[in-house]
């Protein structure tokens, strides 16, 4: 019987490198070929975005109301993955981890900026391993106490800890946090000592500031407001340099008692560094959409949360304006991980 005809080496080869291919979904094509194409194929599976928090406070809020509206846009859907701990390092290090596919998305918190300056070694490098998305919402942290505790200004707690230094006990979501940074930077402007007790989100941190085990807190507008208006919490100032509409009558820090305080919560997405870029751009026109939309920019308002939905430069500088910043609170302040 005669022998088949072989193929030259050449095509051999290159038959095989397409047979490897197909079975393993790897590319055959230059990332530059690949752009377009894979852009108006995305996404063509289910999107998971990562969450470093529990469920209960706003990054998950984020990402819930965010996920539901990609997933009416794109008809895929968008789970939300939340990943507490290690004051939100191991959500992170999962998402800096994950494949640069466009698949895997990161809700950015406060604390993003500021753990390069607290840990001495992280699993990740924010800077290299994220590509920026969009600064996504701002919002005022709420200076609140329980609600049998006996003050009601600021200048009311100031004298209550410095007759008790050391006696009063503060929530906050982890080292690193803008809650804990927030408290931190008050502490230090005001000359006064207040007990630091971490939580791994603001779900139970809230939960036992209204029950007493803890006095004091900043926390994210839309965590404690409603708990506010119930009279289960007393709301003493405002973070920002300015009073906000979110909380009428309720003064800033500044002009409570500690001048030139001022601390504004930010939250963003971010993607694995290697996405590439027309999916990134993709990501950033619909997520913005998204945040613009008449019906979450009402339910985020409605929570004392402005909708921002920047572009990925501008967030990546701010990113970087706030690495600066909190680089400096932190050595001021001396804080190190708990």
């Amino acid at each position: 019987m005669p022998q088949a005809t072989s193929f030259p080496a050449r095509r051999r080869i290159g038959l095989l490198a397409l047979m490897i291919a197909a079975a393993t979904g790897a590319a055959t094509l230059p990332a530059a070929a690949q752009g377009p194409a894979t852009a108006a194929a995305y996404p063509a599976r289910p999107i998971r975005i990562i969450v470093p928090y529990p469920p209960g406070g706003f990054n998950d809020t984020l990402a819930r109301t965010v996920g539901a509206k990609l997933q009416a846009a794109w008809g895929q859907t968008v789970t939300v993955e939340n990943k507490p701990g290690g004051g939100t390092l191991i959500g992170t290090d999962a998402a800096a981890k994950s494949a640069p596919d466009g698949y895997t998305l990161f809700v950015t918190p406060f604390a993003f900026a500021v753990n390069q300056a607290i840990f001495k070694k992280l699993p990740y490098d924010p800077v290299k391993d994220f590509a920026p998305i969009t600064l996504a919402a701002s919002t005022p942290n709420l200076l609140v106490v329980n609600a049998a505790l006996p003050v009601n200004s600021v200048a009311e707690l100031l004298a209550l800890a410095k007759a008790k230094p050391g006696t009063i006990n503060y929530a906050s979501t982890g080292t690193g946090s803008s809650n804990h940074l927030s408290m931190e930077k008050f502490k230090q402007m005001a000359g006064v000592d207040i007990t630091h007790v971490p939580y791994k989100g603001s779900g139970p941190a809230v939960t036992d500031l209204i029950g007493g085990q803890v006095g004091v807190m900043f926390d994210n507008i839309p965590n404690v407001i409603q708990h506010v208006k119930a009279g289960k919490l007393k709301a003493l100032a405002v973070s920002t340099p300015k009073p906000t509409p979110h909380a009428p009558g309720v003064p800033t820090v500044a002009e409570a008692g500690v001048p030139g305080y001022e601390v504004d919560v930010w939250f963003g997405f971010a993607a694995p560094a290697g996405v590439p870029q027309p999916i990134l751009d993709k990501l950033n026109t619909e997520i913005v959409k998204a945040l613009h939309s008449p019906d979450v920019k009402e339910k985020f308002a409605a929570q004392g949360v402005d909708a921002i939905g920047s572009s990925a430069p501008q967030f990546a500088a701010y990113l970087k304006d706030q690495m600066a910043k909190w680089s400096k609170v932190v050595q001021d302040a001396g804080v190190t991980p708990e």
